[in-house]
Parts: C-alpha cells; structure tokens; sequence
C-alpha cells in the first residue's frame, strides 16, 4: 500500500488519523466500488486527531492553490507562530505584512493573510481558547459545527469539511475540491451540471461514512495522476486507467481526444 505524501491537505503520514482496514464485502454502488478501488491503489485511513485550528489555517492556506505549494508556506506559518497551542494568540497578534510574507509560497497571500488573522481572532473571541474551538469541532453536532465555521468569513464548505474530517475524525464527510468535482462528474458519480455541494452530496449518500475520508484523498491523488483536467489516462486507451471499467466518461471523446468540463457535455 502506497504511503499518503506529506504534501497533501491531511498532512501525511504525520497530520492525523492511522492507516485502518475495511470491509469491501457487497458494494451497494459504483460510488463504493470506486472507493475501494481507490483504497487498494493508495491507503485506507480513519481521519481524526489533528489540532483543530492548525487544521483550520492549513486548509484556508491550500484554498486555490496546490498542496506542493501550500505546504512551505504552512511550514513556515508554523516555525514562526506555533506551537500550534499558541498559534491563535501569535496569528492575531500578528503584524499582517510579516504574516502575508510567510505565507507568500501559497499564493494570494494578503487574503489568506487577512482570512486566518480574521479566524484566529474569531476563535480567540467565540471560544476563548483552541481547546474549547477543538471540543467543538470533536463533540460538536458536525452540521452545526459546519455552519459554525461557514459563518467565517473566508471559510467555504471544503475548508469546513476538512476541519470535520481531519481534525473532527467525523465520518461521511467527503471535502470537495477540483479534483473531486472533475472526478466524481466525469465517472458519472454526480450529474454533470453537479455544483460543489451537490457532488459532495451525491457522493455521501452512495458511500458509507467510515469510507469517505480515504475516498476523498485518493481521489485527490487520482486526479494528480490519472485523471487531470487536460489529458486524462483513457485516452491513452482502456488499460491505461484503472479505473475505466467503473467510468462513464462524461466530457471525455476517446476518438478525437477531445475532453471538456462534463457540465459543458451537448446530446
């Protein structure tokens, strides 16, 4: 079994959670069959145990960018402002230009700056500490927590998804960034005009909770290795993708090698 790389928004081997094993047994869809077909081709991991806020601000630093980029800067974030029990303190008694330096490898940094700064005071002040923050996001009612942390401006639904999943151990959260709404559309797991939400959705109902974590980062790394935006595997042939036999193909035309956003798929 593949190791889950450190550049990754779960943090690798370190960021949590440890490698488990599940029952594959009769599959009630093709959503499942694709998740476990994933997590005999990278790892099954059970999420949890990530420091809340830590979790909160390297998620917000992987927004529009990749992880290989937003890991450096959450590197830094952390030798100059952890530990992370002291990191809601230092961050909002931050100077924001020196804060917007550290982060500068992830890119938009005066947002992201302005985002977390914003967030570490909101904690400071909603919860008075990040262990009363953590309890929340742990023992919390997770769609209240969700709606918690959607309240924060500059946190969308898969930043929040991602505080419930890596630092929450939550099950049936399934975080939906590009990659997983590109993927989830093409095999034809969500319907093609599918928004964020409502591919994050379908994907829920069809996959049983404790399979969601592990399915939405070997979905990440299929869509890094497999399955890009551009010049997905099958169009090198079937046996180039693993998992053509469970896709539908949606936007994608083996002939001509055309391939379009599956929204964007014509009769």
């Amino acid at each position: 079994m593949a190791d889950e790389p450190a550049e990754n928004i779960s943090g690798g081997a370190s960021g949590g959670g440890a490698f488990d094993e599940f029952e594959s047994g009769e599959r009630d869809s093709r959503a499942e069959a694709v998740v476990d077909a994933l997590g005999e081709m990278y790892w099954r991991k059970a999420y949890g145990g990530q420091d809340g806020f830590e979790c909160l601000v390297r998620t917000i630093l992987s927004q529009n960018t990749s992880d290989t980029a937003s890991q450096p800067a959450h590197d830094s974030l952390m030798a100059r402002y952890g530990p992370a029990e002291e990191l809601a303190a230092s961050l909002a008694n931050a100077d924001r230009d020196e804060l917007a330096e550290t982060i500068a490898s992830a890119g938009l940094y005066n947002r992201k700056s302005a985002v977390i700064q914003q967030a570490a005071e909101w904690v400071l002040e909603e919860f008075g500490s990040t262990d009363e923050f953590d309890t929340l996001v742990v023992e919390g009612d997770p769609t209240a927590v969700r709606e918690t942390l959607l309240s924060v401006d500059g946190v969308g639904p898969k930043t929040a998804d991602c505080v419930l999943l890596f630092a929450g151990g939550r099950g049936g959260v399934f975080p939906v960034d590009t990659h997983v709404h590109r993927i989830a559309r093409r095999l034809g797991l969500a319907p093609p005009e599918a928004d964020h939400e409502a591919v994050r959705e379908a994907i829920e109902a069809d996959v049983p909770p404790e399979k969601c974590g592990f399915g939405h980062t070997a979905m990440i790394q299929f869509g890094r290795e497999y399955c890009t935006a551009r010049k997905p595997a099958c169009l090198d042939g079937p046996e180039a993708c693993p998992l053509y036999d469970l896709c539908d193909r949606v936007g994608v035309d083996e002939i001509d090698g055309e391939v379009v956003d599956p929204a964007n798929v014509t009769d």
